[in-house]
């Protein structure tokens, strides 16, 4: 069975030309009673299909994680646009929360007045969830790390959440 190495509008590096290229389209080739395809090709606009061994991803720098633990926090912003009995509705009248991931309290993630108004609720969660992800991380490492000193002796369930956990740690940048 054949998994996609890369994907549509992914810029590659072409061996066999020795060009940069874009993927066009993604080709499987499907056999009959098979559920996956066996084969895949990719169409780079290069005049054939070239095979995933001929072909290498674009090398991108992980930006490193931030410091270890962090300094989030959610500060609360004056909302210039509404008055406080205005939007009565929403968790913090008057204000919309501000995550700063600076210690000189700028820099971070902050959303439009206007988004906050449509859904106080989520974006309320949001902040939190942003603000927490350091420590969120720190754990899911030592999951990671936990499962990985005796990946025997640990249940599977953890093991699975351990893999889990390793995989986003991977896609955030922060994996060890």
């Amino acid at each position: 069975m054949a998994k996609a190495l890369f994907q549509r509008h992914q810029k590659v590096w072409v061996e066999a030309v020795g060009a940069w290229a874009s993927v066009e389209r993604v080709i499987p080739v499907w056999a009959k009673d098979f559920d996956e395809p066996v084969k895949i090709t990719y169409d780079v606009g290069l005049g054939r299909e070239f095979r995933a061994e001929e072909l290498k991803a674009e090398e991108t720098s992980v930006p490193s994680a931030p410091e270890a633990g962090g300094d989030w926090r959610i500060l609360r912003a004056r909302n210039k646009w509404q008055q406080p009995e205005d939007c009565a509705h929403h968790p913090f009248p008057g204000t919309f929360p501000v995550v700063v991931t600076d210690k000189e309290d700028w820099g971070g993630w902050r959303t439009p007045g206007a988004e906050y108004d449509r859904a106080p609720l989520t974006i309320e969660f949001q902040a939190r969830l942003i603000a927490h992800a350091p420590q969120l991380m720190a754990i899911a490492q030592q999951i990671c790390d936990l499962v990985a000193e005796a990946p025997h002796d640990a249940p599977v369930e953890l093991q699975g959440i351990a893999a889990n956990a390793a995989g986003v740690l991977r896609l955030v940048g922060t994996a060890k």
